[in-house]
């Protein structure tokens, strides 16, 4: 049985050793942006700042994803979450099986075969610029509002194992962020996100075999967690339901494949490769190691239960939150070992700093692009000092929004509330686009923003009203825990609220899980009636080009007369 001494706790401390790798870690970060910036410095133009001269390789860009993908979230709230929730969060690894093959073979050859950079430039394109301002105001928008939520979580990890103040870490980590992806450019960011990403394997792999070898073996393990019903798979069609296989699924497809496939800070990277098959080997290694990566995590979770199942740290006081378990774990597993809780405390710092970085660079250029390249005087040298301003501004930013983020309970749930509004949007109107030949710029438009304005009704009326109560803990066996016997209802409003009553079925109680899935639906229910419905504008674009591969063969553009708009008509199929 497991015993904690609340005398011990003193130990969970980071020693000499523990420091000295993280800020080795943060040093070679700032190393890669000085030796981009000022040593090995290309050409100061706008394509080699955000894009590489398209001169990036395969496996480079592979690690960059992964590691960009894989936010300090990632490594500290899915083990959390598999830890209060059970297993069922897995099933987001295994729709990768779906996932990259919908972005390799009906997304990203859009964007090569029209010479795109700028994945909303596709919006304009294909429907109108109304469409590609309201796709690029959430872009911008939601990374105003998860940025700070990214970079926030690690500090949170150090301040937990340290006894720093969470803000100040918070400050110096962004400012090393800001100063390397300001002066290096898009390479800084993806050889950054190369040793980072090694970084967080190592480190997920060292947490996950250590823990299994502490708790007495892979059997053990999942015996505790069998008894604990961590391992229970729900297929409930309930839409209340927190995460069961069909919402964690189905969100999954929707989540990654917008937000590797359909969103700038992926798109970027992906089309700085130098063909189509480069872009597709490289999201192919990506979609392996995220999948073992985010498995791993998930599984650490249940074995955490297995080593804490008769004594809850948060239940007991050790920790406050749930969220917090991570760094405890750690430090409970390995901390006897020199350096590796601070090599645990580096991969969380990595997975923050590669998301932010890449969303920084990414940001800088849409935010130029879009909205001030078209009002100023362009040249490349004025165009990379408004990028770089850019960056160090949203950097002190994201400083700054760190005292809000404090506030948050549940790291995972409110990450899916703020997406929510619009990660469904971006996934139906791009595949709306390229799948469904008749629609056309107002169809589109309107699709979107009746999409974000129900998932806006549906996520601000849920707060205050979605609890999850967590599968059962226990502290029978912890020995002089501060608040030994605390309440259990208390536990759970710590982690996140206090359960409402039953009620009746309301669309704001909806699971979290599905407000991606719901968002992509409403698009497709009002986008593709009203391109029927609507007549297309004046201006309607229809290039059959901008089709995916796989239904281009299907129809074809033709003009009925000169002075009409195209209208689609299907193509024969040759008789063998």
């Amino acid at each position: 049985m497991l015993a904690f001494n609340s005398s011990d706790i003193s130990a969970f401390t980071f020693n000499a050793v523990d420091y000295t790798v993280f800020i080795l870690m943060l040093s070679i970060s700032a190393a890669i942006g000085i030796y981009y910036g000022f040593v090995h410095k290309s050409e100061n133009t706008t394509a080699e700042y955000l894009h590489g001269g398209k001169r990036m390789r395969t496996l480079p860009i592979a690690i960059s994803l992964v590691a960009s993908q894989l936010s300090a979230v990632a490594i500290m709230a899915i083990p959390a979450e598999s830890y209060s929730f059970g297993i069922n969060w897995a099933f987001n690894v295994i729709a990768m099986i779906i996932i990259i093959p919908i972005i390799n073979y009906v997304v990203i050859p859009v964007f090569y075969n029209n010479n795109i950079s700028n994945c909303y430039e596709y919006l304009e394109m294909r429907f109108n610029s109304k469409t590609r301002d309201l796709m690029t105001l959430s872009f911008v928008g939601n990374l105003c509002f998860i940025l700070p939520l990214y970079m926030f979580i690690p500090s949170l990890a150090f301040a937990q194992v340290t006894g720093f103040n969470i803000h100040f870490i918070n400050g110096i980590v962004c400012s090393i962020c800001v100063f390397y992806t300001m002066v290096g450019g898009i390479k800084a960011v993806v050889w950054t996100d190369v040793v980072q990403g090694t970084v967080m394997l190592t480190s997920v792999i060292l947490v996950f075999v250590l823990g299994i070898i502490k708790v007495g073996g892979f059997g053990e393990v999942f015996r505790l967690a069998t008894d604990g019903q961590r391992l229970d798979i729900n297929f409930t069609f309930d839409a209340t339901t927190r995460s069961t296989f069909w919402n964690c699924f189905f969100s999954a497809i929707v989540v990654w494949t917008s937000y590797v496939g359909m969103n700038q800070s992926c798109v970027q990277r992906i089309v700085s490769l130098p063909s189509l098959k480069h872009a597709q080997r490289s999201l192919f290694l990506f979609g392996i190691g995220f999948a073992i990566i985010m498995l791993l995590n998930s599984l650490t979770g249940i074995v955490m239960y297995a080593r804490y199942h008769d004594c809850d740290p948060v239940a007991a006081g050790f920790v406050e939150k749930a969220d917090k378990l991570m760094p405890f774990f750690v430090q409970d597993i390995m901390g006897y070992l020199k350096g590796m809780p601070g090599v645990f405390i580096s991969c969380v710092f990595s997975a923050a700093l590669s998301t932010l970085s890449a969303s920084l660079n990414s940001l800088a250029g849409i935010v130029y692009f879009d909205y001030i390249k078209p009002r100023i005087k362009h040249t490349e040298s004025r165009a990379n000092f408004i990028m770089k301003s850019i960056v160090l501004f949203t950097g002190l930013y994201c400083i700054a929004a760190g005292v809000i983020v404090e506030k948050f309970s549940s790291i995972i749930q409110m990450l899916y509330s703020i997406t929510g509004v619009t990660f469904g949007a971006v996934f139906g109107v791009f595949l709306l686009g390229m799948l469904v030949p008749q629609s056309h710029g107002r169809a589109a438009f309107c699709a979107v923003a009746a999409s974000m304005l129900t998932m806006l009704v549906i996520v601000l009326g849920a707060q205050g009203r979605i609890s999850y109560e967590p599968l059962p803990t226990s502290t029978e066996s912890c020995i002089n825990g501060s608040n030994l016997m605390q309440d259990y209802e208390n536990f759970t409003s710590l982690l996140l609220m206090d359960s409402p009553p039953k009620e009746s079925f309301n669309i704001l109680n909806i699971s979290f899980n599905w407000y991606m899935v719901l968002g992509a639906s409403v698009v497709f229910i009002v986008g593709i009636p009203l391109s029927y419905i609507l007549p297309p504008g004046k201006d309607a674009k229809f290039d059959p080009k901008l089709l995916s591969p796989v239904i281009q063969p299907l129809f074809r553009y033709e003009l009925t007369r000169a002075d009409e708009l195209p209208e689609i008509l299907i193509k024969e199929i040759p008789k063998s």
